[in-house]
């Protein structure tokens, strides 16, 4: 299982100009490849260096770094394709689509720069690292992380590494190869009923309430509408300043309830069924005023922090279909639109059970988790004779 370790690199001052300066350089470069390849209706990689290397080369950049730059942007233009081919950029014709395919793709000044073993060497346990720049080669860059971050590092890093610079500070992210345990046999499920309101609500009573991450969002919107209303030179530095604060924020309170999900089915010996919301965005149709919440709902990061960690713990997960989990009666079965009274509230209209719609919910997915491994796990093959 790969896992992306991101540390944090704190440069003396010229060690930083060097980097920054390395990273528009080779942003550029990439960008001018961008626009040769563009011309040549984008060649293969090994057609796109005969035309690029030898310019690159002039331009300063080592040989390690030049095969790095015409890689990145050969594989930008294949994730540009696969994403017109999967519909991501609209229906051809779409102006989105039309604008994608009709220009070079750029790169931005401090856009990340992959780095092999022959660019970046590590020191753990001196906590530096060794990185090429334009400038020549940097010896001993510190870094910042936690124990159980190093330990990784040091354990089961394997690959490239990518250079980034965010708001001014320089980062690290490492590719870690990690074993995976085996998985046991579950002792039943977890169902987990994602939402808005409530963020989560698992079938073994734990619920994480959305209220504050909702509050603070709403909070983010509306300082973010007062500044860029008010557009003065010290409104801006602000609106820079507090730019991924509410990502950040939603992604701790993401990595809480998923690790909280994912330690109880550990402890209790039991698989995680999570419900599959693939699409649910394009699907569901909301007035104007609620189109800020779904949109930011952050519904596959948790689902993606919730897999990887259980991954790493060994806890079997299964997605399952979460159609009518909301509106069928976990005691009896009955499924009826209208038992659903409300937001919270699920009153089943055949046996009179009452409780609440998530918790439900989650029990009806918990069942269906179980229906799914159960399914996977019997043998398709005809018995012999």
């Amino acid at each position: 299982m790969k896992i992306v370790a991101q540390v944090k690199l704190m440069p003396e001052a010229g060690q930083a100009a060097a980097l920054s300066a390395t990273l528009r350089t080779v942003n550029e470069a990439a960008c001018w490849v961008s626009g040769v390849a563009f011309e040549r209706g984008v060649p293969r990689e090994y057609e796109l260096r005969k035309h690029t290397y030898a310019e690159l080369k002039a331009r300063g950049l080592g040989a390690q770094a030049a095969q790095h730059v015409i890689k990145k942007t050969r594989d930008a233009y294949t994730t540009l394709k696969a994403n017109i081919r999967a519909g991501n950029l609209g229906k051809p014709g779409a102006k989105r689509r039309v604008k994608a395919e009709s220009k070079p793709i750029t790169f931005r000044p401090d856009a990340a720069q992959p780095y092999d073993d022959r660019c970046l060497s590590w020191q753990y346990d001196a906590r530096t690292v060794s990185v090429w720049t334009t400038a020549g080669r940097l010896q001993r860059v510190r870094f910042a992380c936690s124990p159980g971050t190093l330990k990784m590092l040091r354990e089961h890093r394997r690959g490239e590494s990518d250079l980034i610079e965010r708001d001014g500070v320089f980062y690290l992210i490492a590719v870690c190869d990690v074993p995976e345990p085996d998985l046991y046999e579950p002792d039943g499920f977890i169902g987990v009923d994602l939402g808005i309101v409530n963020i989560a609500t698992t079938s073994t009573g734990y619920r994480a309430a959305g209220r504050g991450l909702n509050r603070h969002r709403k909070r983010q919107l509306d300082l973010r509408k007062k500044l860029q209303a008010k557009g003065t030179k010290s409104a801006k530095r602000l609106l820079r300043k507090r730019s991924r604060k509410e990502a950040r924020h939603a992604a701790n309170v993401n990595h809480i309830v998923s690790k909280t999900i994912v330690t109880t089915a550990e402890r209790t010996g039991s698989g995680i069924a999570l419900e599959d919301l693939t699409g649910i965005r394009s699907r569901v149709r909301l007035r104007k005023d609620q189109r800020t919440s779904l949109h930011s709902w952050s519904f596959h990061q948790l689902a993606a922090f919730v897999e990887y960690k259980a991954k790493r713990a060994g806890v079997p997960l299964v997605y399952v279909d979460p159609a009518y989990t909301s509106q069928q009666c976990s005691e009896c079965g009955h499924i009826d639109r209208k038992n659903r009274v409300d937001q919270a509230t699920f009153a089943c209209r055949s046996c009179g059970a009452l409780m609440h719609a998530d918790d439900n919910a989650s029990h009806n997915l918990a069942r269906k988790g179980e229906t799914v491994w159960t399914a996977g796990r019997e043998s398709r093959v005809p018995a012999t004779p």
